[in-house]
Protein backbone atom coordinates (compact mmCIF):
# COMPACT_ATOMS: atom_id res chain seq x y z
CA UNK A 1 0.00 0.00 0.00
CA UNK A 2 3.04 2.42 0.59
CA UNK A 3 4.03 1.62 -2.37
CA UNK A 4 1.61 2.42 -4.08
CA UNK A 5 0.78 6.00 -2.63
CA UNK A 6 4.52 6.67 -3.62
CA UNK A 7 3.97 5.70 -6.79
CA UNK A 8 1.21 8.20 -7.24
CA UNK A 9 2.94 11.03 -5.17
CA UNK A 10 5.78 10.90 -7.50
CA UNK A 11 3.34 11.16 -10.35
CA UNK A 12 1.52 13.48 -8.91
CA UNK A 13 4.66 15.59 -8.47
CA UNK A 14 5.79 14.89 -12.09
CA UNK A 15 2.59 16.13 -13.58
CA UNK A 16 2.89 19.34 -11.46
CA UNK A 17 5.92 20.25 -12.91
CA UNK A 18 5.14 19.31 -16.58
CA UNK A 19 1.90 21.42 -16.07
CA UNK A 20 4.62 24.31 -14.29
CA UNK A 21 6.81 24.14 -17.12
CA UNK A 22 4.57 23.73 -20.01
CA UNK A 23 2.79 26.76 -18.68
CA UNK A 24 5.83 28.84 -18.07
CA UNK A 25 7.11 28.51 -21.70
CA UNK A 26 4.08 28.44 -23.81
CA UNK A 27 3.00 31.84 -22.04
CA UNK A 28 6.67 32.98 -22.52
CA UNK A 29 6.93 31.54 -26.52
CA UNK A 30 4.25 33.64 -27.07
CA UNK A 31 5.50 36.77 -25.37
CA UNK A 32 8.96 36.51 -27.11
CA UNK A 33 6.91 36.28 -30.48
CA UNK A 34 4.95 39.16 -29.93
CA UNK A 35 8.16 40.92 -31.27
CA UNK A 36 10.28 38.34 -32.20
CA UNK A 37 10.17 37.57 -36.06
CA UNK A 38 8.29 33.78 -36.77
CA UNK A 39 10.98 32.05 -39.24
CA UNK A 40 9.95 28.63 -38.81
CA UNK A 41 6.77 27.16 -38.09
CA UNK A 42 5.39 23.17 -36.93
CA UNK A 43 3.30 23.40 -40.30
CA UNK A 44 6.65 24.09 -42.43
CA UNK A 45 8.63 21.72 -40.55
CA UNK A 46 5.89 18.64 -40.75
CA UNK A 47 5.50 19.43 -44.31
CA UNK A 48 9.10 19.63 -45.38
CA UNK A 49 9.03 16.13 -43.35
CA UNK A 50 6.46 14.49 -45.34
CA UNK A 51 8.51 15.11 -48.38
CA UNK A 52 11.50 13.58 -47.37
CA UNK A 53 9.97 10.58 -46.24
CA UNK A 54 7.91 10.13 -49.89
CA UNK A 55 11.48 10.67 -50.86
CA UNK A 56 10.55 14.21 -52.69
CA UNK A 57 12.05 17.37 -52.88
CA UNK A 58 12.29 18.68 -49.04
CA UNK A 59 11.40 22.59 -49.70
CA UNK A 60 9.80 25.55 -48.74
CA UNK A 61 9.47 28.89 -49.53
CA UNK A 62 9.21 31.75 -46.82
CA UNK A 63 10.52 35.23 -45.93
CA UNK A 64 9.15 37.17 -43.10
CA UNK A 65 8.44 40.73 -43.86
CA UNK A 66 6.78 43.27 -41.51
CA UNK A 67 2.77 44.34 -42.12
CA UNK A 68 4.26 47.49 -43.26
CA UNK A 69 6.14 46.16 -46.31
CA UNK A 70 2.95 44.08 -47.57
CA UNK A 71 0.52 45.58 -49.54
CA UNK A 72 -2.35 47.57 -47.60
CA UNK A 73 -4.92 45.63 -49.60
CA UNK A 74 -3.38 41.93 -48.17
CA UNK A 75 -4.91 41.98 -44.64
CA UNK A 76 -8.19 43.61 -45.78
CA UNK A 77 -8.42 40.94 -48.29
CA UNK A 78 -8.12 38.12 -46.04
CA UNK A 79 -10.16 39.21 -42.99
CA UNK A 80 -13.03 40.20 -45.67
CA UNK A 81 -12.68 36.09 -46.96
CA UNK A 82 -11.49 34.65 -43.91
CA UNK A 83 -12.74 36.47 -40.80
CA UNK A 84 -14.71 39.46 -41.33
CA UNK A 85 -15.33 39.74 -37.38
CA UNK A 86 -11.68 39.88 -37.00
CA UNK A 87 -11.20 43.11 -35.51
CA UNK A 88 -13.69 42.96 -33.26
CA UNK A 89 -14.07 39.45 -31.56
CA UNK A 90 -11.69 38.14 -28.95
CA UNK A 91 -10.28 35.48 -30.84
CA UNK A 92 -13.70 33.30 -31.05
CA UNK A 93 -16.51 34.33 -33.46
CA UNK A 94 -19.40 32.91 -31.21
CA UNK A 95 -21.91 33.88 -33.99
CA UNK A 96 -19.85 31.95 -36.64
CA UNK A 97 -19.38 29.03 -34.44
CA UNK A 98 -23.41 28.54 -33.63
CA UNK A 99 -24.03 29.01 -37.60
CA UNK A 100 -21.06 26.34 -38.71
CA UNK A 101 -22.61 23.81 -36.14
CA UNK A 102 -26.40 24.84 -37.37
CA UNK A 103 -24.86 23.86 -41.15
CA UNK A 104 -23.02 20.72 -40.55
CA UNK A 105 -26.08 19.15 -39.00
CA UNK A 106 -27.57 19.00 -42.08
CA UNK A 107 -24.98 18.87 -44.68
CA UNK A 108 -21.86 16.38 -44.99
CA UNK A 109 -19.52 18.73 -46.27
CA UNK A 110 -18.69 20.20 -43.05
CA UNK A 111 -17.59 23.85 -42.46
CA UNK A 112 -15.23 25.20 -40.35
CA UNK A 113 -15.57 28.48 -38.21
CA UNK A 114 -12.02 29.30 -37.37
CA UNK A 115 -11.24 32.81 -36.80
CA UNK A 116 -7.62 34.25 -37.92
CA UNK A 117 -6.50 34.65 -34.44
CA UNK A 118 -6.91 30.64 -33.99
CA UNK A 119 -5.41 29.60 -37.33
CA UNK A 120 -2.73 31.92 -36.32
CA UNK A 121 -2.53 30.04 -32.79
CA UNK A 122 -2.36 26.85 -34.33
CA UNK A 123 0.25 27.46 -37.45
CA UNK A 124 2.98 29.40 -35.32
CA UNK A 125 2.57 26.51 -31.85
CA UNK A 126 1.19 23.53 -32.85
CA UNK A 127 0.48 20.86 -35.33
CA UNK A 128 -1.98 20.13 -37.88
CA UNK A 129 -5.06 17.36 -36.84
CA UNK A 130 -8.89 17.59 -35.69
CA UNK A 131 -8.26 15.81 -32.04
CA UNK A 132 -9.94 17.15 -29.40
CA UNK A 133 -7.06 17.94 -27.14
CA UNK A 134 -5.54 19.55 -30.29
CA UNK A 135 -8.59 21.93 -30.54
CA UNK A 136 -8.05 22.90 -26.92
CA UNK A 137 -4.42 23.40 -27.13
CA UNK A 138 -5.81 25.92 -29.97
CA UNK A 139 -8.30 27.13 -27.89
CA UNK A 140 -5.37 27.99 -25.26
CA UNK A 141 -2.79 29.66 -27.41
CA UNK A 142 -5.48 31.62 -29.00
CA UNK A 143 -6.39 33.23 -25.57
CA UNK A 144 -2.72 34.01 -25.09
CA UNK A 145 -2.11 36.12 -28.21
CA UNK A 146 -5.54 38.06 -27.89
CA UNK A 147 -3.95 38.37 -24.48
CA UNK A 148 -0.70 39.61 -25.55
CA UNK A 149 -0.78 40.81 -28.95
CA UNK A 150 -2.52 43.69 -30.68
CA UNK A 151 -4.33 42.98 -33.56
CA UNK A 152 -2.24 44.32 -35.83
CA UNK A 153 0.20 41.75 -34.72
CA UNK A 154 -1.71 38.93 -34.79
CA UNK A 155 -2.64 39.39 -39.17
CA UNK A 156 0.94 40.49 -39.29
CA UNK A 157 2.20 36.84 -37.45
CA UNK A 158 -0.82 34.86 -39.99
CA UNK A 159 -0.11 36.55 -43.03
CA UNK A 160 4.08 35.70 -42.38
CA UNK A 161 2.88 31.89 -41.50
CA UNK A 162 -0.33 31.08 -43.81
CA UNK A 163 0.41 28.52 -46.29
CA UNK A 164 -0.21 30.17 -50.01
CA UNK A 165 0.70 27.48 -52.37
CA UNK A 166 2.56 24.94 -52.42
CA UNK A 167 5.66 24.86 -50.17
CA UNK A 168 4.82 28.72 -50.53
CA UNK A 169 4.48 30.74 -46.87
CA UNK A 170 3.43 33.48 -46.12
CA UNK A 171 3.28 37.06 -48.07
CA UNK A 172 6.70 37.64 -49.89
CA UNK A 173 6.59 34.36 -50.67
CA UNK A 174 3.68 34.00 -52.47
CA UNK A 175 4.18 37.55 -54.16
CA UNK A 176 7.55 36.71 -55.50
CA UNK A 177 6.69 32.97 -56.81
CA UNK A 178 2.70 33.69 -58.43
CA UNK A 179 2.99 37.24 -59.14
CA UNK A 180 6.67 37.94 -59.82
CA UNK A 181 6.86 40.96 -57.67
CA UNK A 182 7.34 41.99 -53.85
CA UNK A 183 4.15 42.21 -51.30
CA UNK A 184 4.29 45.43 -51.18
CA UNK A 185 3.60 45.78 -54.71
CA UNK A 186 0.63 43.18 -54.99
CA UNK A 187 -2.41 44.90 -56.08
CA UNK A 188 -5.96 44.96 -55.06
CA UNK A 189 -6.72 42.37 -57.51
CA UNK A 190 -4.20 40.45 -56.73
CA UNK A 191 -4.72 40.29 -52.99
CA UNK A 192 -8.10 39.12 -53.52
CA UNK A 193 -7.26 36.53 -55.63
CA UNK A 194 -4.39 35.20 -52.80
CA UNK A 195 -7.06 35.27 -49.94
CA UNK A 196 -9.57 33.61 -52.54
CA UNK A 197 -7.57 30.53 -52.20
CA UNK A 198 -6.48 30.30 -48.94
CA UNK A 199 -9.05 27.40 -47.78
CA UNK A 200 -6.96 24.86 -50.11
CA UNK A 201 -4.04 26.74 -51.43
CA UNK A 202 -2.99 23.44 -52.72
CA UNK A 203 -6.19 23.29 -55.14
CA UNK A 204 -6.78 26.54 -55.90
CA UNK A 205 -3.41 28.67 -57.21
CA UNK A 206 -3.05 32.26 -57.02
CA UNK A 207 -0.75 32.26 -60.09
CA UNK A 208 -3.27 30.04 -62.38
CA UNK A 209 -6.84 30.91 -61.19
CA UNK A 210 -9.36 28.83 -62.19
CA UNK A 211 -13.36 30.37 -63.17
CA UNK A 212 -14.12 29.30 -59.67
CA UNK A 213 -11.01 31.35 -58.16
CA UNK A 214 -12.03 34.29 -60.29
CA UNK A 215 -15.45 34.31 -58.77
CA UNK A 216 -14.47 33.97 -55.69
CA UNK A 217 -12.10 37.03 -56.38
CA UNK A 218 -15.03 39.09 -57.40
CA UNK A 219 -16.88 38.33 -54.07
CA UNK A 220 -13.77 38.95 -52.07
CA UNK A 221 -13.34 42.48 -53.57
CA UNK A 222 -16.79 43.33 -52.97
CA UNK A 223 -16.70 42.17 -49.31
CA UNK A 224 -13.45 44.25 -49.04
CA UNK A 225 -15.83 47.51 -49.65
CA UNK A 226 -17.91 46.81 -46.52
CA UNK A 227 -15.25 45.82 -44.42
CA UNK A 228 -13.25 48.98 -45.48
CA UNK A 229 -16.48 51.05 -44.24
CA UNK A 230 -17.07 48.88 -41.08
CA UNK A 231 -13.50 48.47 -39.88
CA UNK A 232 -11.52 52.14 -41.35
CA UNK A 233 -9.03 51.36 -38.43
CA UNK A 234 -7.66 48.56 -41.02
CA UNK A 235 -6.07 50.97 -43.18
CA UNK A 236 -3.42 52.03 -41.03
CA UNK A 237 -2.58 48.53 -40.39
CA UNK A 238 0.06 48.70 -42.44
CA UNK A 239 0.98 52.51 -41.82
CA UNK A 240 3.93 52.56 -39.42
Amino acid sequence: MKSVKRVLRIIGKTLKWVLIVFFTSSILAVIVYRWVPVYVTPLMVFNTIGHVVKGERATFYHEWVPLERMSPHLPIAVISSEDQNYPIHHGFDMKAIEQAVEYNKTHERKRGASTISQQTAKNVFLWQSRTWFRKGLEAYFTFLIELFWPKERIIEVYLNSIEMGDDIYGAQAVAEHHFNKTAKLLTREECALIAASLPNPHKYNSAQPSPYLYKRQRAILRQMNFVEYAYPQLKGYTDK
